[in-house]
C-alpha cells in the first residue's frame, strides 16, 4: 500500500498516511481537522541484484569514478589502467 505525505494548511504539520491507490485524497488533517493537501515527495529506488545496467553493463569507467570517490572497488579494465586509478585519474 502506498504511503502519501500530507501537510496541514492550518497547523503546518506534515504527516504520512497509508492509502490505497483508488482511495480518495484525505482532505482533513489528522491532528487538528484543518484542510490538508498532498505533498509530492522524493521516493527511494535502488536496483539490487544482477541483471541491471549498473551492475552488468555499466562499464569499467564507472568503477574508476567510484575509485576516485574513495569507494572500494576493483579498478581494472580497458578504460582504466591500474596506475592511473591509484593516482585518481582515468584514461579515456
Amino acid at each position: 500500500m502506498p504511503i502519501y505525505e500530507y501537510k496541514c494548511k492550518k497547523c503546518n504539520k506534515i504527516y504520512e498516511l497509508f492509502q490505497g491507490i483508488t482511495e480518495p485524497e484525505a482532505k482533513a488533517c489528522i491532528h487538528c481537522g484543518g484542510a490538508a493537501g498532498k505533498l509530492i515527495s522524493l521516493s527511494a529506488f535502488h536496483l539490487k541484484g544482477s541483471g541491471w545496467y549498473t551492475t552488468d553493463y555499466g562499464g569499467k569507467k564507472a568503477a574508476c569514478e567510484a575509485k576516485k570517490e574513495g569507494k572500494d572497488t576493483d579498478c581494472s579494465g580497458d578504460s582504466c589502467s591500474g596506475d592511473s586509478c591509484k593516482t585518481g585519474g582515468c584514461e579515456a
